[in-house]
């Protein structure tokens, strides 16, 4: 029987992390990142990225800084969505948008929710905008993939428990093979010099980096595969499966990882 339940390359745990506001503290969260392979996303303000705000992450350099990481959306002024009329709402997203397109160089997709503050009409008007996840800022202390991208709740902020949840997701790396597993850390850089706890972070990445068995990915790229991945098409006795996506995927046909690639139906082998 196959079954749709590994990551990209095969894996079945993952690792993302999502840091907001564009602060210049940005530069040594990425050095670091990069140093171990470790991949996330970074959520702008735009009011800050053209207007040289000192202490913020400006246009010129955004393609550059985040080129191996994703840009997404964190509104214009960071405002509290929720009090903001439609209008308000649309404007921020889009003009977020538009601008952060023109400086990293892709369509933007993703955000996060300035201050965590979200309802109904947020989510819907989002949506409209053209944004596929959202990010809050309650935690799940899990290793769960999302049910629902535009509440997306990370496993912890960096301040909490980080490392220890970390030894958890390593060791038990045999034992969710049945299911795949992400770790999503979010947070703000400037935390690490107000708390100076930039080891903390050095420590994580230093743990859960570099290693075969981890898919290490940006939030855009997790939820461009679970889609990809919940949109397989098996038959009834699920020994065959479709892929409808424009990527490829990974399914578990006893015991083993093998990829589907766009518009291939793949049989499953050696079917007793």
């Amino acid at each position: 029987m196959l079954k749709a339940n590994c990551l990209k390359n095969g894996c079945f745990l993952a690792v993302t992390l999502s840091y907001d506001d564009g602060i210049s503290q940005d530069r040594r969260l990425v050095e670091i990142m990069n140093r171990y392979g470790i991949r996330g996303t970074f959520h702008l303000n735009s009011m800050h990225v053209t207007n040289d705000d000192a202490g913020h992450i400006h246009c010129e350099e955004v393609s550059k800084l985040y080129a191996n990481h994703e840009v997404a959306v964190h509104c214009v002024t960071h405002p509290v969505l929720s009090a903001l009329p439609n209008e308000g709402i649309i404007e921020e997203v889009l003009e977020d948008r538009r601008t952060l397109e023109k400086c990293c160089g892709y369509p933007v997709r993703g955000m996060s929710y300035p201050y965590g503050n979200y309802d109904e009409r947020v989510i819907a008007l989002s949506k409209a905008c053209g944004i596929v996840y959202s990010r809050a800022v309650q935690t799940t202390g899990s290793f769960a993939l999302p049910s629902n991208f535009m509440r997306w709740e990370g496993t912890c902020h960096h301040n909490g428990d980080l490392l220890a949840l970390a030894d958890k997701f390593l060791q038990t790396k045999d034992e969710y093979k049945k299911q795949p597993r992400l770790f999503y850390v979010w947070g703000h850089s400037y935390e690490f010099d107000g708390n100076n706890n930039w080891d903390l972070i050095e420590a994580f990445c230093e743990k859960v980096g570099k290693k075969d068995y981890i898919w290490y990915a940006t939030n855009i790229e997790i939820y461009d595969y679970v889609q990809a991945m919940r949109r397989l098409c098996f038959s009834v006795d699920c020994s065959m499966v479709y892929n409808p996506s424009a990527i490829s995927v990974w399914v578990e046909d006893n015991g083993k990882a093998v990829e589907v690639k766009p518009g291939e139906t793949y049989r499953e082998q050696n079917k007793q």
